[in-house]
C-alpha cells in the first residue's frame, strides 16, 4: 500500500485557507490532523473534535520521547501536532493535512522531509485589509496585528514546495488538488509499480 501524503498548509490570518481547506475537503477525503494542547478548553470546546487536551506532564513527556512533529509555547502553553496519529493514517494509505504556522511548518519540514507544504496567500495586502475589515469582528487593533504578522510570514512562502493565491476560493482549491493528484503520482511507490507490471 501506498503510504499517504503529509500536507503541510500555511498561511496568514485572513487569507482564507480555512475556507478553501473545506473546499478540498469536500472533494477529497482527506485526515485533518487535530492539534494537541496544554490549555483548557474554551466552552463548546470538545477533547478529540477541536483539540486534544492534555497536561503540561503528558506533553512535555511526547516531547522527550519524539512523540510530536512540531510544537511551540504560546502564553505558557504548549501546543502541537501528535507523531502518533499522523503516522498511523499515512501508514493506512491515507493523506494527512496539517494546518499550521511558518515556525511549526519548518519544524515539520525537518522532521519529515517528505512533506508537501503549501503556503496559501492573498492577492494582495489590500485584499486582505478588505477581507479582514469585511469579516467586521476583530477590532482596528487586531487587523493592525495581523497585518503586520503577513509582512512577516509571507517572505517564509519561498521556503515552501508550493504557493497557491487565493484570489477566488474554487480555483485556489481546484490548485490544491492538482497539487495532491501530482505529488500522489511522484510519491508512487516506482519498485513496487514496476515489480507488479513484470509480473502481471
Amino acid at each position: 500500500m501506498q503510504k499517504g501524503l503529509l500536507l503541510v498548509i500555511s498561511g496568514p490570518s485572513g487569507c482564507g485557507k480555512g475556507t478553501v481547506l473545506k473546499e478540498v475537503m469536500k472533494k477529497q477525503n482527506l485526515y485533518y490532523s487535530i492539534s494537541m494542547t496544554t490549555r483548557q478548553p474554551r466552552e463548546g470546546e470538545v477533547d478529540g473534535v477541536h483539540y486534544h487536551f492534555v497536561s503540561k506532564e503528558q506533553f512535555e513527556t511526547l516531547i522527550a520521547q519524539n512523540g510530536v512533529l512540531e510544537h511551540a509555547e504560546y502564553c505558557g502553553n504548549y501546543y502541537g501536532t501528535p507523531r502518533e496519529a499522523v503516522e498511523t493514517m499515512r501508514n493506512e494509505g491515507k493523506d494527512v493535512i496539517l494546518e499550521i504556522e511558518v515556525v511549526g511548518a519548518a519544524q515539520v519540514r525537518e522532521n519529515c522531509p517528505d512533506a508537501v507544504s503549501i503556503f496559501i496567500a492573498p492577492p494582495s495586502i489590500a485584499e486582505l485589509k478588505r477581507r479582514l475589515y469585511g469579516r467586521g469582528t476583530e477590532s482596528e487593533e487586531t487587523i493592525q496585528e495581523r497585518i503586520a504578522q503577513v509582512d512577516r510570514e509571507l517572505p517564509c512562502a519561498v521556503q515552501y514546495d508550493y504557493l497557491v493565491i487565493n484570489d477566488e476560493v474554487e480555483s485556489a482549491a481546484e490548485e490544491i488538488l492538482q497539487i495532491i493528484a501530482a505529488e500522489r503520482i511522484r510519491h508512487r511507490n516506482k519498485e513496487e509499480k514496476v515489480k507488479e507490471v513484470l509480473e502481471s
